[in-house]
Order: C-alpha cells, then sequence, then structure tokens
C-alpha cells in the first residue's frame, strides 16, 4: 500500500469516527525535476517533493474543506479536525453532494524521468534559439519532469488511483535590436515524451518569430470597426473569459448569466464547436475525476453554434435545477474550421492579428476593453507591422455571432487544441 493509500484512508477512518455523513480524501505526491535557464545558461537544476492532502466533510448538510502538506498521523488528524470544525460553523445546505459510485486505476506517461534526454531538447532549443532567432533573447527558459501519484476515497467506497509523468517548458523572451525591444512575451506545452524538438512544439517557433518582428511598431490611426484573428493563444483566454461569464456556477447561481435560459438553443455560429474532452489522446493530464469524485467524461459545451451544457458542478446543479457538467473543465478542444491562416489572413481587409490581450474584467453582458498585445496590423490582406497604443473592444457574447472564419490549421499545447479564429464587428482603437 502506498503512503498515498494509507494517508487517504487514515483520513477517512477519522472522518468516521467524528461522524462525518460524507466525506473524501485527495492524497498526492508531486516529484519535479526542473531545469532553469537564465540569459541563456543554466542556472539551476534541482528536484522537489510535494504532498498535498484535501479533505472535504459534509455534516449535517454543512461543508467545511482544509487542505495540508504533511501525512504524518498527527498532521492528518489534525486536518480532519479543522476540517470537521470547518464544516460545522457553516451554514447547512442540502445541494452538497459526492459520488456514490466510481473507481478506477489511471496510468499516463512516463513516471520516471528521461534526465539526459531533457537536457539535450533544453540545450538544442537554446542553441536553436540563439542561431535562428538572434534578435530575441531569452530570459528565463523552466524545462521540468513532473511524476506524479494521487489516490482518491470517499465514504461511499469511490475510489480512484492516478499515475502520471510528464514533460513542461516554460519560456520568456523579448526581441531586441539596438535600444529597441519588443514586449515581453512567453508560452509553453506539457508533453508525455521528448520525440521532438521543443521549437516545433505548440507555438514556440511562431512566438519566437513575432518577437523579432515586434521590435519595431507602429501606432494605429484612428478609431474603427474591423476584424480581429485571435491566435490560439490569445484564443483560449478570451473563451474562457466568456465562459466564465455565461456558463460557470457563480453567474448561474446568482442569476447574471446571459444564456440561463439558453439551452438547446443558437448562441454561435454554426461553424463554432467548443468541447472539454481529457481523454482525448492529444491533452496531457486529462482530469481522470471531478472534485466531487464523479468519473470525468467528455462532452460538448457548444455544438454547431447550440449551447449544449453548463459547466456546473454537483453542487451547482443541485441548486439551479439544471444537469452536472462531465467533468470540471478539462481538455480544451475547438473544433478547427474549413479556411487555411493564409486565406484567412487574404480575406481580411482591415483588422489585427492578435496574439495577447489584456485588459480587465468583461462586465455581466460580456463587454469587453483592453489593450492588443503583441499585435499586427492586417491591411489589404497581408500582414503588416507591429501595433503599439491599440485597443480592442466589443462583447464576448456577440463576438460569436459574428465569427468570420475559423481556420484548418491548429494549436496543441497538452491542454488544449485551438485553432485561429477571425471575428468581425471589434472596435479597433488607436492615437
Amino acid at each position: 500500500m502506498t503512503r498515498e493509500m494509507k494517508a487517504a484512508n487514515l483520513a477517512l477512518e477519522h472522518m468516521k469516527n467524528l461522524q462525518v455523513e460524507d466525506a473524501s480524501v485527495t492524497a498526492a505526491t508531486n516529484r519535479k525535476t526542473e531545469l532553469n535557464v537564465e540569459g541563456g545558461k543554466l542556472t539551476l537544476l534541482r528536484t522537489t517533493l510535494d504532498h498535498t492532502l484535501a479533505l472535504q466533510a459534509i455534516k449535517g448538510q454543512r461543508r467545511g474543506t482544509v487542505s495540508g502538506n504533511s501525512f504524518e498521523e498527527e498532521h492528518i488528524a489534525q486536518a480532519v479536525k479543522d476540517c470537521v470544525s470547518s464544516a460545522e460553523a457553516g451554514q447547512p445546505d442540502p445541494a452538497w453532494e459526492l459520488a456514490k459510485e466510481g473507481q478506477g486505476d489511471f496510468a499516463k506517461g512516463d513516471f520516471e524521468p528521461d534526465l539526459d534526454k531533457l537536457f539535450e531538447r533544453t540545450k538544442e532549443l537554446i542553441d536553436s534559439v540563439h542561431s535562428e532567432y538572434p534578435k530575441v533573447i531569452l530570459e528565463q527558459v523552466i524545462t521540468s519532469h513532473t511524476a506524479r501519484e494521487s489516490v482518491y476515497r470517499n465514504n461511499h467506497g469511490v475510489h480512484y488511483n492516478s499515475r502520471s509523468g510528464s514533460y513542461s517548458v516554460s519560456l520568456m523572451f523579448s526581441g531586441h535590436e539596438g535600444d529597441k525591444s519588443s514586449s515581453f512575451n512567453g508560452g509553453g506545452f506539457v508533453t508525455y515524451d521528448l520525440s521532438k524538438p521543443f521549437l516545433e512544439m505548440g507555438s514556440v517557433r511562431q512566438s519566437l518569430k513575432d518577437a523579432e518582428n515586434q521590435i519595431h511598431t507602429v501606432a494605429t490611426q484612428g478609431k474603427y470597426e474591423g476584424t480581429v484573428i485571435f491566435t490560439p493563444d490569445c484564443l483560449g483566454g478570451m473563451l474562457y473569459e466568456l465562459l466564465g461569464n455565461f456558463v460557470t456556477d457563480s453567474v448561474l447561481l446568482d442569476g447574471t448569466s446571459l444564456w440561463k435560459d439558453a439551452l438547446n438553443t443558437q448562441v454561435a455560429d454554426p461553424r463554432l464547436t467548443i468541447t472539454f474532452a481529457p481523454s482525448d489522446p492529444r491533452i496531457v493530464n486529462g482530469e481522470n475525476y471531478t472534485g466531487e469524485g464523479f468519473l470525468a467524461r467528455d462532452y460538448d459545451l457548444i455544438k454547431d453554434g447550440v449551447l449544449k451544457r453548463f459547466m456546473l458542478s454537483a453542487y451547482a446543479a443541485n441548486k439551479t435545477g439544471k444537469d452536472r457538467a462531465p467533468n470540471s473543465g478539462s481538455g480544451f478542444i475547438v473544433k478547427p474550421g474549413d479556411i487555411s491562416l493564409e486565406d484567412l489572413i487574404k480575406n481580411t481587409r482591415k483588422g489585427l492579428l492578435v496574439s495577447r490581450y489584456s485588459g480587465g474584467a468583461a462586465g455581466t453582458g460580456g463587454e469587453f476593453s483592453g489593450v492588443a498585445k503583441n499585435s499586427f496590423l492586417i491591411e489589404d490582406g497581408k500582414v503588416g507591422q507591429a501595433v503599439n497604443e491599440t485597443m480592442i473592444s466589443g462583447n464576448l457574447a456577440g463576438m460569436l455571432k459574428q465569427i468570420v472564419g475559423i481556420t484548418k490549421e491548429t494549436v496543441e499545447d497538452g491542454g488544449s487544441s485551438l485553432p485561429w479564429l477571425a471575428v468581425g464587428g471589434i472596435t479597433i482603437s488607436g492615437k
């Protein structure tokens, strides 16, 4: 029996002794081996070991949660007491729920790292950037392998055992020429293996190329309504902002979602399909089970423009009378379209290619306004110079009904598979 299993079983036994009706425990150990590169030089090689213990107790319809970082018996006993005390201090709510059935053993990736290959790929990345992108300075590169062993148990007999190993790469860089420089840019991905050069993974190569082309910028002139092509790196953030405003627990519980009565209606262009698919082979470390103990399943959130589900936990589903989402939002996939990126750009008369967006939270109605960063002008079907001081604004819900095109090409970073998506009717403001 592993330490994680022993810790989970011990915690559940303590919960039972304190007369908790519903209880769950997640015990996990992460072993991370990490290489750090700063200024193009290897500065750190280290291995860290972290234990996490997450407890949940429901007593008298009151819920409490506690997390800790020790598997020692006295620490577990204290964590259980704190969790139960937290529950007893809460307000009763019959909507709290834990899964009543479910089991599984999951194994993904290589649990032991290939450190020689990781070092080789890291050095290869640094050398390739220096030779192929001489104007780019790598401010920081972190490459790592994480081995995770976790156990979930609840008092209804639900149990899951997970064991995974994956590599991750994170970069921060900027372009420089003389006294001019681009804004900081970054990127990264996760993968199960080291079979491909890091430069060819995710959007790393394109982002490095863009950094060189963003050293010299021009100001956007005037204010106009145009087309914005969101890169995959930017699209994920924009869509998550939209979903947070319209389909998640908080906005459906407080009734502020514009889509609260929109199930099975057309909320987007028929070309748009958004899926959460943790079991998709392109997704690394996809969710196996939810925090409430339900086995994770793939599902379409929006299919052919029609809203099919909400992203609801079991608790929020019970409160609203709607269906629980089959997973917690893992494996974000947007179905590719039927047009190439080249043709999408050629068909754009005036607008922007936007790789990063910086703005405050969108309003409850979906209105957004912020700065387009790491972005380029598009005029008469051609990508022009990088821009600065350019604002974009619009409405998140309205965007989905003004889709101009979705590319055939996609970018996979281990957590998502996303295309380039062009939207019309966006207000672009410069000087």
